[in-house]
């Protein structure tokens, strides 16, 4: 091999080499990489900002020092922390030869978390990483801290990351110690602040109902007034899970709690996990939440993993034990159980692996294994305790998975019968393709009847035009429900030779075949019917299928209506075609004194294939109308009108318009 020349880059003039390379010291580690700390430099990292602040309170109160907490959010962006806790200790720091301040302000990673053998340590803590107090002044415009402990009164300030006038100590002659904090948070750092008063009531209600007999006071300033909320659950998880059950429970809320020692690793230390769960099972209401050392864990990670494999577990036992399974039917899943299950779990760790700094998920492996264990040790003490209860869970749990093989079994049908392809074994009865393989060039002429069929087959070019009857009358689409209208073999079959799915809101869409404009056969969809009544209406239920079921196809236009001339003018030797009265007047004036005769059009099944190519079909003088919706709310307004259920409006509708189309009217 050659030799390597090792040197220095030069780029744009600019030398990169030893002297380039830099870190970001202090403040500038949290201002100019907010993201990094708090998991977004946006809106959500500067609300995690804010938990970490209250964070530091509820584990002085869970402590045991301190059952209020005060939160405020002021009306000119600034937020505050109020704890009547032991205070944080901010005085000078003999062992450390540093003032406590420093070390919890002012440096990252530090704290009196990290050793559980201290004397002042948290065995479970929120805060466990030593990143919150300091984070969050190092991402503050400014930060005002007050503490009251031994005796004294201490007041710090802060801007922009920077210690300004030191540590302030007076004596005090107020009883009660604890902590106030109050932080605007920098514009600089984050790109939103406006942190809204929801994201506090949500947050210090789950705060409340893991830590048991706590209150949270929030109060949001509006107009120079504050409006005061306050959550307090005297019995934690179990209250909140009769809260969320209501009356619609059909088992009583059961609260199991344990406490287990283990490791994730066999070289890893050893650590206590405490376990504690309140469910209830429920007809109409589920609800699974978990939370670790009282961060909501919005992502789960290893308690969701134990909650699935110990609830399945124990369910599919109870099932087995009970001889509930029918012969060679299928086990049941957690979906299953999740369907009728109010599942709250509180946990705590004395060490803690999150999956990021954002505490939404923790990855411990020993945590996941006993959880399993605890779930499926407790359920089965539970099931023989309480064996009427059991019955019902049993019997919930094979209803809710018998309901979803018969969905997933309908689910695929439709899907199959709306998917299928248009090969010669699957052809759709009387349903006529074209040659060219070209979508560009494709055109579908949705006809009425079989008649229509026939006339437009040997009017047609075989080249571009393919035909697809509707046979009988079409169902209603905005009326019926989806399980009817898949029913409807006219309906199917007409998606099946569109190609292109059905576009169905909500679970429905979940369980049919999606979507996919690009997978649309044809250029132009034409709906070609009798100009009379029957015509009208049956174009209008087509119109109003599309509607329902595919509207991409209305609203990207590829949907024509093809125009058929109302008269049929003949003159000599030559036949003129018009489509309403004026033109029938016009016509008749530029014959003049010549002799002619006027009769009504023919039904598209009756017209010799010339003249269907003529008016209809061939693109050079046919009319084409393109449908385009006026607007989604009037479109469906309209559809609602005259097809809905609005009975007193359709009424008043044909009072006023009705007399415009006397003329269409079969009325003798």
């Amino acid at each position: 091999m050659g030799r390597m020349k090792i040197g220095r880059m030069k780029k744009a003039g600019k030398s990169y080499g030893n002297e380039s390379i830099s870190s970001l010291k202090g403040a500038d580690r949290v201002r100019k990489r907010p993201g990094v700390i708090f998991g977004s430099d946006g809106l959500e990292g500067c609300e995690h900002a804010v938990f970490e602040i209250v964070s530091n309170s509820i584990d002085e109160a869970r402590e045991g020092y301190g059952s209020v907490i005060n939160v405020t959010r002021y009306s000119d962006g600034s937020f505050e922390v109020e704890d009547f806790g032991r205070g944080c200790p901010v005085d000078y720091n003999p062992a450390e030869e540093r003032y406590n301040w420093e070390l919890v302000f002012c440096e990252l990673y530090a704290g009196g978390k990290y050793d559980n053998e201290a004397g002042e340590s948290y065995e479970y803590s929120l805060g466990l990483n030593g990143l919150g107090s300091c984070a969050t002044q190092y991402a503050s415009e400014y930060m005002d801290v007050t503490v009251w402990r031994d005796g004294f009164q201490y007041r710090l300030h802060f801007e922009k990351g920077e210690n300004v006038g030191g540590l302030q100590k007076e004596p005090t002659t107020r009883k009660k110690t604890g902590s106030l904090i109050r932080w605007k948070p920098d514009r600089e750092v984050f790109t939103d602040i406006d942190v809204p008063p929801e994201y506090f009531t949500d947050m210090l209600r789950r705060q409340a109902v893991v830590n048991a007999g706590v209150s949270f006071v929030f109060r949001s300033q509006v107009n120079g007034k504050f409006e005061t909320t306050e959550f307090r659950y005297e019995n934690g998880i179990v209250d909140y899970v009769k809260e969320l059950a209501g009356e619609t429970a059909f088992t009583q809320p059961y609260f199991c709690q344990t406490e287990r020692r283990g490791r994730d690793r066999e070289d890893k230390p050893e650590y206590k996990v405490k376990l504690s769960a309140a469910f209830c099972f429920s007809n109409s209401i589920n609800c699974i939440e978990y939370y670790h050392n009282s961060s909501w864990l919005e992502h789960g990670g290893a308690p969701e993993k134990a909650a699935r494999s110990g609830f399945v577990s124990a369910v599919d036992a109870l099932l087995r034990q009970g001889g509930k399974y029918q012969k060679n039917e299928s086990k049941i899943t957690f979906g299953d159980i999740q369907d009728c299950l109010i599942l709250i779990t509180n946990c705590f760790s004395t060490q803690t692996s999150y999956e990021n700094q954002t505490k939404k998920a923790i990855t411990n492996k020993f945590i996941q294994e006993a959880m399993t264990d605890f779930f499926r040790s407790q359920l089965e003490v539970y099931f023989i305790e309480n064996p009427a209860e059991a019955d019902k869970v049993a019997e919930q749990v094979l209803i809710n998975k018998r309901s979803r093989e018969t969905a997933e079994k309908a689910r695929l049908n439709v899907k199959k019968k709306l998917s299928g392809g248009l090969d010669i074994a699957n052809r759709v009865e009387k349903f006529v393709d074209c040659r060219t393989r070209d979508v560009n060039r494709r055109e579908l002429y949705v006809v009425e009847g079989d008649s229509a069929l026939g006339a437009c087959k040997l009017s047609r070019d075989a080249e571009f035009q393919g035909i697809m009857p509707v046979r009988g009358k079409i169902l209603n689409c905005l009326k019926a429900d989806y399980g009817k209208i898949f029913k409807s073999e006219i309906i199917t079959d007409l998606i099946k030779v569109l190609g292109c799915g059905v576009e169905v809101p909500g679970k429905h869409g979940k369980e049919l075949s999606s979507f996919d404009l690009g997978s649309l056969r044809w250029n132009k969809i034409i709906i070609c019917t009798d100009a009379d009544v029957d015509g009208f209406q049956i174009r209008t239920l087509i119109l109003t299928m599309l509607f329902r079921l595919a509207p991409a196809l209305i609203r990207e236009g590829y949907v024509y209506i093809a125009e058929s001339p109302l008269f049929e003018i003949t003159a000599k030797d030559r036949t003129y075609f018009a489509y309403t009265d004026r033109e029938k007047t016009d016509i008749l004036q530029k014959l003049g004194n010549a002799k002619y005769t006027v009769s009504r059009s023919k039904g598209l099944g009756e017209n010799e294939p010339e003249m269907m190519w003529m008016t209809t079909m061939n693109p050079e003088s046919r009319r084409l109308i393109k449908v385009m919706p006026a607007g989604t709310e009037a479109t469906a307004r309209y559809f609602d009108l005259l097809l809905g259920d609005n009975l007193a409006g359709r009424k008043e509708h044909i009072a006023e318009n009705g007399y415009k189309y006397l003329e269409l009217a079969d009325i003798s």
